[in-house]
């Protein structure tokens, strides 16, 4: 009896309390302190992230047709395969118009889809078509019906400075949008080997798979790069990612909206930068340029004055860092726009007025050179290309599948830089070299390696 009082009263005492004191749960964080707000990005995120769209791909894949005959299969051990194998992919966007629909994401978030879907944050899910691509740069423009659209403005990256705070959104491993925070570590990234042409953001906010595409912005909630790679050793971020300045891509998805690609007019130079040792051989205080390493004939260089050994200090009023500075300003410009470019020639200074040209690549076939590179196609590593001024030789343009050159180990994209121990740099001496009969040695660079292959 005493015991069920007691237990009783307890429990009158404990709902008491619980009516008398407010729960931990309830109590709210102050709005200021001394007087001074509390940040927050909330209220320009609630503006901007409705713009950044999550995109799903799926593609179609065929299995290799030697696959599809059971004597091979039964002799190599392979198991039956579907003959076609569909894969889907998701990464992010960027509403750059309402109004027309345009969204901004990576050439490789949608390169090869056959299918494009595009999910907006209020979950509208909307099927989108592709405008144009340019692998160069990896920028796309894809386009979905517009209504009820939310658009970034795009703010002028070449006022960022590092140090300034910046905002991803994206949508990374598929887990739909999210947001991060950061700095700009570094500004015009290049060399990195991730595209043709370079010059990235740097950022610690972090970027992951599925953010590809996604955007970065600033604290106003204006687009300052699209979300591109990272550098990633364990597979994760680790504090460095890449994204393409906003000015770069405005430029690109101009043309591609104009064009349906990418038309990069050609100055005609191959160049090289402006090391401390040259500086000193030209006789430069500074070691920041752009040195002409080579003049094509008949080229808008050519036709403007430009001569090799010339010194490019400047163009169209930006400072030219290097060699791929030069490459990354003209790989913005159309054929047919002007440019002027302040350079320094046996010291002096000189302004030289040029008219970009287009560059129309000069392709030799395997076969007109020796029968066991038939079905290959080489080109000379031109002006347009963004190996131009970093490496002479002559590029694997094409190669059919299962063709003479095939079987010697050639790939495209390889870089032949020496026939028989001897260094070419293009077309012209390759045939030449490999014309003659016996053994040939060929000398290649495949991406950052560097092979060796004999033909007999």
């Amino acid at each position: 009896m005493t015991d069920i009082r007691r237990s009783s009263l307890a429990t009158v005492l404990a709902l008491g309390l619980a009516v008398a004191v407010p729960a931990p749960v309830q109590a709210l964080l102050p709005s200021a302190v001394d007087g001074q707000p509390l940040p927050t990005l909330a209220p320009m995120l609630e503006q901007a992230a409705p713009a950044v769209v999550n995109i799903g791909t799926e593609s179609r894949a065929t299995r290799n047709p030697l696959l599809d005959d059971p004597f091979f299969r039964r002799f190599f051990n392979f198991p039956d395969q579907p003959r076609e194998r569909r894969s889907q992919s998701v990464g992010s966007g960027v509403v750059v118009d309402a109004r027309q629909g345009y969204v901004l994401t990576n050439h490789h978030v949608v390169s090869g889809a056959e299918t494009i879907s595009v999910t907006l944050r209020d979950g509208r899910k909307l099927n989108a078509k592709v405008i144009g691509s340019d692998s160069e740069s990896d920028v796309a423009v894809i386009q979905i019906p517009s209504g009820n659209l939310t658009a970034l403005k795009l703010a002028d990256s070449d006022a960022l400075r590092v140090g300034d705070f910046v905002v991803a959104i994206g949508n990374p491993f598929g887990l739909g949008q999210t947001v991060t925070s950061g700095i700009v570590s570094a500004l015009g990234r290049t060399g990195l080997g991730i595209q043709g042409y370079e010059d990235f953001i740097q950022t610690d906010a972090s970027i992951n798979p599925g953010n590809s595409g996604g955007a970065l912005v600033n604290l106003r909630g204006e687009l300052v790069g699209i979300n591109t790679a990272i550098l990633a050793p364990g597979g994760g971020n680790v504090g460095i990612g890449f994204a393409i300045p906003s000015n770069m891509a405005s430029r690109l998805m101009a043309q591609i909206i104009s064009h349906g690609s990418v038309r990069r007019g050609q100055l005609g130079v191959a160049v090289q930068d402006l090391t401390p040792e040259l500086a000193r051989a030209f006789n430069l205080s500074g070691n920041q340029g752009a040195v002409i390493a080579q003049v094509s004939p008949r080229s808008a260089a050519a036709r403007a004055g430009l001569k090799e050994g010339d010194v490019v200090l400047n163009i169209n009023g930006r400072p030219v860092r290097d060699g791929g500075a030069l490459r990354n300003v003209i790989g913005l410009l159309e054929v047919g726009e002007p440019v002027r470019l302040e350079i320094l020639r046996d010291g002096s200074p000189q302004t030289i007025d040029a008219k970009l040209g287009e560059y129309v690549a000069n392709n030799l076939a395997g076969a007109a050179i020796n029968a066991r590179l038939s079905g290959a196609t080489f080109q000379d590593v031109g002006p347009g290309s963004p190996l131009s001024g970093r490496v002479q030789g002559v590029l694997v343009a094409g190669i059919d599948s299962g063709s003479p050159a095939a079987r010697t180990g050639l790939r495209k994209n390889d870089v032949i830089v020496a026939v028989n121990r001897q260094g070419i740099s293009n077309t012209a001496e390759l045939k030449q070299l490999a014309a003659e009969g016996g053994e040939l040695l060929l000398n290649l660079l495949r991406g950052r390696e560097e092979l060796v292959l004999v033909l007999r």
